[in-house]
């Protein structure tokens, strides 16, 4: 799979608070209208980076990709977090690392790719630059600078985001048996 898009970057310590406030986790993503809304509130904890990550009256953003530092995700345990993201039209996050319980949720969910990298993107990429990310490949290109960055493999995860998240690809195995 190959995702293209302007980046939006953030830096280290980016946390579920940050990502989704707490006054908008009365929304329930199952209902398609509470969920749009989940979306046009990614972010909005940031100070000021949430006017330009979405723009106002919009529902979703024009960066398909994040792009952070160390410890992206840390905090509260809550799955609204990759659901706010991924209702925004955020594809992916490459990150340096990802708090364990929020790179859980992104698999849980299906919502988005979290795709950790070496390299600290977030200081080489900036926001509105567009990169290709190849996850069969493993690289990210940066395409004005022609850099290639590897990532790391997201393994047998991928197949589950791909699926749209653990109850997806257990029921398309005959894992759970829906009456």
């Amino acid at each position: 799979m190959i995702i293209t898009g302007a980046a939006f970057v953030l830096g280290d310590n980016i946390d579920t608070d940050q990502i989704i406030p707490a006054q908008y986790l009365n929304l329930v993503p199952t209902i398609a209208a509470e969920y749009r809304e989940l979306g046009r509130h990614a972010l909005a904890g940031l100070p000021n980076a949430c006017r330009a990550f979405m723009q106002p009256g919009a529902y979703q953003t024009d960066y398909p990709i994040l792009i952070a530092g160390r410890n992206f995700g840390c905090g509260s345990s809550r799955e609204h977090a990759p659901v706010a993201l991924g209702a925004a039209g955020v594809k992916v996050v490459v990150a340096a690392s990802f708090a364990r319980i929020f790179f859980r949720n992104c698999i849980a969910t299906g919502e988005l790719y979290p795709v950790e990298c070496r390299a600290r993107l977030c200081e080489t990429v900036k926001t509105g630059d567009t990169v290709m990310l190849d996850l069969a490949a493993q690289t990210l290109r940066h395409e004005a600078r022609g850099a290639v960055f590897a990532l790391a493999p997201l393994g047998a995860a991928q197949d589950v985001i791909d699926a749209g998240g653990i109850f997806a690809y257990a029921r398309a195995r005959g894992m759970l048996h829906v009456n």
